[in-house]
């Protein structure tokens, strides 16, 4: 047997340490409705809309497992998945006080405000969430700090340790995520004040992961298949759709449940999202056309993720036809954006800055001009309907936001290197990280092989 590490019990500790602490905090009775605010409607809906939003974890996994080598599919699945185990404990722990605790000059909440979840049983509702308790506020709040280290993923994928992944998501979740939600979505957030919108994060969700992947694959560097440029083939692409399907799907919780209530707003941003996607599969798929290619299952499933993208900041803010524009814009410009970092040396695998962060700036900037006041009364006008004012705070706050969390998660990254090797080595690379990191492998498929003149089946295994 070999001999224990301390980096190898240090996770293990941690979490022990952290249930250990647990039993010391009082219980408190579940929440009452006295006062009646609670509408047994809104609490339903954003139950289901936490659901929705949780199942497009492990669709992600799926989109980003399908594209990968045949080698790496469980390795790259599992690092988008550990993060509902990672991010869930740190959340109820300290991360919901960081994101939506009394606020420290508009920067970070106060951890100790909700520390192991102090209060949130029994507390007045979210301010801006009135008609629901406060518990299912930060359970639905809880699937986007998920799912957001979750994408940065499909950068990163094919070459670096699980170990110094898990390392990752638990930094990234505390010191970029955590205060962009706040600066963002806080009452007293400092981008909420200079008046930026982003429904249900387009900022705060997919340009942060985006910037991070940027910044881990520039850490990381190039993979050998990259360097030799190697042509790599999707290991399933029935995956990519299973995980499209699950994406889209869930989406409708992400951005209609961001209205906090079942009401017209929702009814909107359902609307919208369903539209850009739809106008973003298609755009994608007829652009490669119009470049010579033919049109492609991948093709239209990353189209829809990146419409998803981009409507996401805007959805509760922007009339339905003018989502059709944000889809088709989006796609076009995330395509020529994936084309030429393709003659680049970034080595990002499955292409997360091009589709999920500049897909949130397109996003953010779009909403700048088409928001208007007509769909949300608590929104703004944007340049579209005369309010330059607005389209330029949204460029303030999309200027801060790509700063801020590429030049942490570029820290987070040098300084895991720093302690622990990110890098899987070059012989691991070669073999595979399902099998190196996990000891297990994925099977694709089965291979009809004749013995004795009777066709049998094999399993297919690389």
């Amino acid at each position: 047997m070999k001999k224990l590490t301390f980096q190898q019990a240090a996770p293990f500790i941690a979490l022990v340490a952290v249930a250990v602490a647990a039993l010391f905090v009082p219980s408190l009775p579940n929440f009452t409705d006295e006062a009646g605010a609670y509408s047994a409607a809104d609490i339903t809906w954003i139950l289901v809309a936490t659901a929705l939003v949780f199942l497009m974890t492990p669709g992600l996994a799926f989109f980003y497992g399908g594209m990968v080598h045949r080698k790496n599919v469980i390795s790259t699945m599992i690092k988008s998945v550990v993060a509902t185990g990672v991010v869930s404990i740190l959340w109820v722990f300290v991360g919901y006080s960081l994101c939506f605790g009394e606020s420290i000059g508009g920067f970070i909440g106060n951890p100790t405000t909700h520390l192991f979840f102090k209060g949130i049983n029994s507390g007045a509702p979210w301010s801006l969430a009135p008609t629901i308790p406060i518990t299912l506020f930060a359970l639905f709040q809880l699937m986007f700090a998920i799912i957001t280290p979750g994408l940065v993923v499909g950068a990163v994928a094919e070459r670096i340790k699980f170990t110094s992944y898990i390392l990752f998501i638990a930094l990234f979740s505390l010191l970029v995520y955590a205060p962009i939600a706040h600066w963002t979505w806080h009452p007293e957030g400092f981008l909420f004040k200079m008046g930026a919108l982003d429904f249900a994060g387009g900022t705060v969700v997919h340009i942060s992961a985006g910037c991070a992947a940027l910044a881990g694959a520039l850490v990381l560097k190039r993979r050998q298949a990259h360097v030799e440029q190697k042509e790599i083939p999707p290991a399933n692409l029935p995956y990519v759709l299973i995980g499209t399907g699950l994406l889209w799907f869930g989406w409708f919780g992400f951005n209609a449940g961001s209205a906090v209530g079942a009401g017209p707003l929702a009814v909107s941003a359902f609307a919208t999202t369903n539209t850009a996607a739809a106008a973003a599969g298609l755009s994608w798929m007829f652009f490669d056309v119009l470049r010579g290619k033919k049109p492609s299952v991948l093709g239209f499933c990353i189209g829809a993720v990146v419409g998803l993208v981009a409507i996401t900041p805007a959805a509760g803010f922007v009339a339905i036809p003018q989502s059709i524009f944000v889809g088709v814009i989006a796609a076009i410009v995330s395509n020529i954006a994936v084309y030429y970092k393709s003659k680049s040396k970034l080595d990002d695998t499955l292409d997360v800055f091009p589709c999920h962060g500049i897909g949130g700036m397109v996003g953010m900037l779009l909403t700048g001009i088409f928001a208007t006041k007509t769909v949300n009364s608590a929104g703004a006008d944007g340049l579209f309907y005369g309010n330059a004012t607005f389209f330029f705070t949204q460029v303030k706050a999309l200027g801060i936001v790509v700063a801020y969390s590429f030049v942490v998660s570029y820290g987070i990254f040098k300084f895991i290197n720093f302690i622990l090797p990110l890098r899987v080595s070059s012989e691991e690379e070669i073999i595979g990280l399902d099998a190196t990191q996990h000891n297990e492998k994925y099977v694709q498929g089965t291979l009809l092989v004749e013995n004795n003149g009777i066709l049998k089946e094999s399993a297919i295994a690389e």
